[in-house]
């Protein structure tokens, strides 16, 4: 039996990109209504909240993987199972962070597309990148990477 192996186009980054452009154009061309008013204001503030999360998640876990003297390359074969700090809580900060990312512009712009192909961009990242990434990993980490799955989840 064969090692899975990495793709390789880096998924993730041009999923994350297309959606932001994608939002930005539909915004433009057929905007959404959006909730205005008292529960309106509670979003554009939970929204820079999000901000501020996506910058903490994605900080914390390339100064982690960084430590580990792992790869921060998507498509690259980690030499290290990094369980600590992050990655202890989501298997997944990179991914979680810039999901997070989409729905934080939206709360904060108003442009209701942001937050709906927040989900489609997280849906479609789990299909074509984190699946496989998972494969990869068990394949390479055996038991210990399976323990640390049962024990951290995907998402949050």
């Amino acid at each position: 039996m064969t090692e899975p192996k990495p793709g390789v186009i880096p998924w993730p980054p041009v999923i994350y990109a297309a959606a932001i452009a994608i939002s930005i154009i539909l915004g433009m061309l057929y905007p959404l209504p959006w909730i205005g008013d008292l529960l309106g204001d509670i979003l554009f503030a939970a929204g820079w909240v999000a901000l501020f999360a996506v910058a903490v998640l994605w900080f914390t876990a390339i100064r982690t993987m960084m430590r580990a003297r792992t790869t921060l390359n998507p498509n690259a074969v980690p030499d290290h199972l990094v369980t600590t700090g992050p990655f202890g809580v989501t298997r997944n900060p990179m991914y979680l962070a810039n999901t997070l990312l989409l729905i934080g512009v939206a709360f904060v712009s108003g442009i209701a597309w942001f937050f709906l192909l927040a989900f489609v961009a997280a849906f479609v990242t789990q299909k074509v990148a984190i699946e496989g990434e998972e494969k990869i990993l068990a394949a390479k980490f055996g038991k210990k990477y399976r323990d640390y799955a049962k024990r951290v989840r995907r998402w949050i």
